[in-house]
Order: structure tokens, then sequence, then C-alpha cells
């Protein structure tokens, strides 16, 4: 059954409120009304004949010359009845065309002076209730033609935005785009834009709560991957432990040695060491840690790195050239491990005669509202570093989306020789990333380029300014 809509409602009601009023109205003055006719009727009577009442009292001392002024009167006014009588009630005079009996007229008014009596007659009747209602019949039906017209455009007016509104909510309901229409300025209006701005922020929320559910999700899943890669490494060297353990317990062949083979397991566990404290770095840098950034010498901090690496880069012959005076502003200790995994994992995969070449591109940052309007008066002040390390070799196209995966080897066999672990890339992604900073792996001709962009500013005197900015 289709329901009784809004606009029949607000119509009907509206207009039985009408008729209400109008009856209500008439009925507590119906009374005055009828007066108010009659008296009317009486007031004409007394204009229509005050003319020839004066001039009546002017010849009251001569009754001829009385019923001549009376005939004179009828004459030029042929539709008044009236009649002149004396005080015995004897018609001295009656005006032309009286149908009607004495007694049967609607209104009658009497002038009496100096005896004799002037009865004005009015053939119309007087209202009674009858006639009252016929009249009220035909006003009722107009003001109400009038009500029903008014009463429909008001309906439809408070109705459009209910309507509109109606048709909005249901494409919310399916969250369907809805556009906001121009809308009256009244708590209607007000109504519709709340509802839209109150749909908008649920959709906004409802996005954000799917978009962090993916990537809950994302974070489960890659945890999972990671313990499960974390289990595989770690059991790897435990089962080699066990074996060679086993074989020296047993005396068995060469295991008989054992100075030699504790050696061997003594590298095993230390492998496996390395691995868990890389496993642990990972498992810190989880929203554990609040970058504290500061200004930075790039080029002491590679000179560092590189010392620890010096024998690795000797024995294969590598040529490393890095940058002189090179500063940007990042978190000195993360940026530190990043750059130590980096370099390494440059270093371990160079062929023998190799190159590494660590340089630096300057461009100025167009990127961040805030920044601007913070800097705004300081032109060329902040500056974009992109700091470049290209080094021989070559990635295949296919491995390099899962270059940053744990555990990943490009070549496993000559990873593991070489003691990688896997985690290196891994954790450089982790600290870029809790500092924000845009990096990328990319191959560039014979050679692998791993790119970061770091900020930096020119004048080392604005620093504490920044500082104590928050940047």
């Amino acid at each position: 059954m289709k329901r009784f809509g809004i606009f029949p409602k607000v119509f009907a009601y509206t207009t039985l409120f009408l008729a209400a009023v109008i009856a209500i109205t008439v009925g507590l003055f119906y009374q005055q009304f009828v007066m108010f006719y009659n008296a009317q009727q009486m007031q004409q009577l007394r204009i229509n004949y005050q003319g020839l009442y004066e001039e009546l009292v002017g010849a009251v001392a001569n009754r001829q010359d009385m019923i001549e002024i009376a005939r004179r009167f009828s004459d030029g006014n042929q539709s008044f009845i009236f009649r002149l009588m004396d005080e015995g009630e004897s018609v001295l005079f009656l005006s032309h065309n009286v149908d009607l009996p004495y007694g049967e007229v609607g209104t009658r008014m009497l002038f009496s002076f100096g005896g004799y009596t002037l009865v004005a007659e009015n053939p119309a009747p007087t209202m009674g209730d009858g006639d009252f209602l016929v009249t009220v019949a035909f006003a009722f039906g107009a003001i109400m033609i009038v009500a029903l017209i008014g009463a429909a455009i008001f309906a439809r007016q408070m109705t459009i935005p209910i309507k509109r509104l109606v048709v909005d909510t249901e494409k919310m309901t399916e969250l369907l785009p809805v556009e906001i229409s121009k809308q009256r300025n009244d708590e209607l209006g007000d109504l519709y834009r709340d509802v839209h701005k109150m749909y908008a922020k649920l959709k906004d929320t409802i996005i954000e709560l799917e978009e962090e559910n993916i990537r809950r999700k994302g974070m489960e899943e890659s945890q999972r991957y990671f313990f499960s890669a974390a289990s595989h490494e770690l059991k790897t060297p435990i089962a080699a432990a066990r074996v060679v353990m086993e074989g020296m317990l047993a005396g068995i062949g060469d295991y008989k040695n054992h100075p030699k083979y504790l050696n061997e397991c003594i590298k095993l566990m230390d492998e496996q060491s390395k691995t868990i404290y890389e496993i642990l770095d990972i498992v810190n840098l989880d929203g554990h840690y609040e970058p504290n950034p500061a200004r930075v010498n790039i080029s002491e901090m590679v000179f560092e790195q590189l010392k620890a690496y010096r024998p690795m880069v000797g024995a294969n012959e590598i040529t490393v050239t890095i940058p002189e005076n090179l500063h940007c502003y990042a978190d000195p200790r993360l940026l530190k491990k990043a750059f130590s995994n980096i370099i390494l994992n440059a270093i371990q995969n160079t062929p023998d005669d190799g190159q590494i070449h660590i340089y630096a591109e300057v461009f100025h940052d167009s990127d961040g509202e805030d920044v601007q309007k913070f800097i705004e008066s300081m032109k060329n002040t902040f500056e974009k570093l992109r700091l470049c390390i290209l080094n021989t070799g070559h990635v295949d196209e296919e491995q390099l989306p899962r270059i940053f995966d744990p555990f990943f080897r490009m070549d496993k066999a000559r990873s593991r020789k070489n003691g990688q672990t896997g985690l290196g890339l891994t954790i450089v992604k982790k600290t870029l990333d809790l500092m924000g900073i845009e990096f990328e792996l990319e191959n560039a001709g014979d050679s692998v380029l791993f790119w970061m962009e770091l900020e930096r500013l020119q004048l080392p005197h604005l620093m504490p300014l920044f500082q104590s900015a928050g940047f």
C-alpha cells in the first residue's frame, strides 16, 4: 500500500485549519453580521428620505402642500416606496408602483412630525438565518478557494526541501555521491546542510576506517611474513650448529677435531646473533622511536661508515668517491643506521674492481604549504638535497619490487657466504619511512642507483629558528 506522502498531509492539515478558523470566525460574529446588515439597510433608508422629510416638516401647516411635495418626490424617485399618513393613520399619499401589502416589506422606517408620519419602506427583506447561511456559504466557498491555493503553495514550499532530503538520504544509505543544492536560509535549510555535513564526515570516517583496516591487514600480513622468514633464517644456523655438535659428540671422522668445529659453531652463533640484533632493530623502529632532527654532516658520517668497511673495499679493489662538506637536516641516529646498511649493501653487491660514487643534487623544495608560509620571507633558504649512491652492478627488474622485503637476497648462495642476513635494506626502508624521507632504488644503465631526498638549510645561522619552530 502506497504511503500518504508529506505534501498531501501538509496540504490537508493546512486546509482543515483554515476552514476551522473561518467557521469559528463566522460563528462568533454571526449576530454582529446580521445587525450590521440591517443597520446598513436602515441607514440607506434614512439617507434616501431625509430630503423629503425635511420638506414635509417645512410644509406641515398645509396638508395640500405636503401631498404635493410627496407627489413630486414619488415622480422623481419611482423606485422608492413610502406612505404619508395623518395621526389617524389615514393614508394621505401613497407612492407609485406599490404592489406589496402594508406590513410585508423588508425594512421600514418611520419619520414622525407634527401629527403626521412618513413611512419609508424597502422591499428587500431583512437578513434571516437562512439568508445569512446562503450568503455565508458563497463567501465561505470563495474564501476556501483562496485558502486551498494558499495551502497548496505553503505545503509545496514546506515539503520541497524535505523531499529533496529524503532523496539524498536514500543515496546516503548506499554511500553514493550526493551533491548539495542551494537551500533556503531557515531551519529546514539548516537541517539539510547539517545532514550533508554529517554525511560527509561519516563518509570520510568510513573511508579512514577502511584504509586503516587495509593498512592493519597489510601490517598483519607483513608481520606474519616477517616472523615466518625470521623463523626460517634462525632455524638454519641452529640446525647447522646442532649437526656439527652431534658429529663432535659422536667422534665421527673429521669432527674429532673439536677446536676446528667449535670455531665453526661460534661463527654460526655470531651469524645468528647478528640476525637477532637486526630483527630487534626492525621491531624497535616500528613506532617506538620518535625522530629528533638536527644538522648532520653527511660527508663525515659517510666517511666514518666507510672506515668500518675498508678491509672489504680493499679486498675487492672497489673505488669509492664521496662528496665534501655536505650537510642536511635529519635524525642523526636513524640516518647513520640507514647509511650503514646502504653503503654495506652497495659494497657487497659491487663486483671486484667496481666503483661506488656518492654525490648530491640540490634543488628547491616546492612542497608543503606550511613550510612555504614559514619561510616566504626567506627565499632560497630551504632546499632539498638528493643524495645518490651509485654502484657498479645490476638488479633484475623482476626483483626490484621485492628488494626491500625482509630476508630477500638477490643471490642467496653468494649473500650467505658474504654474511648477508637480507635485513639491511629492510632496516633502511624502516628508518627512512620513519623520518618521512623519500627514496628509491633503481637501475641506471650498468649501475644501480639508490637515492634519498634530504632537507638542508643554506644558512646555518637559521638552524635555531627552525628548531624552535619544530622543523
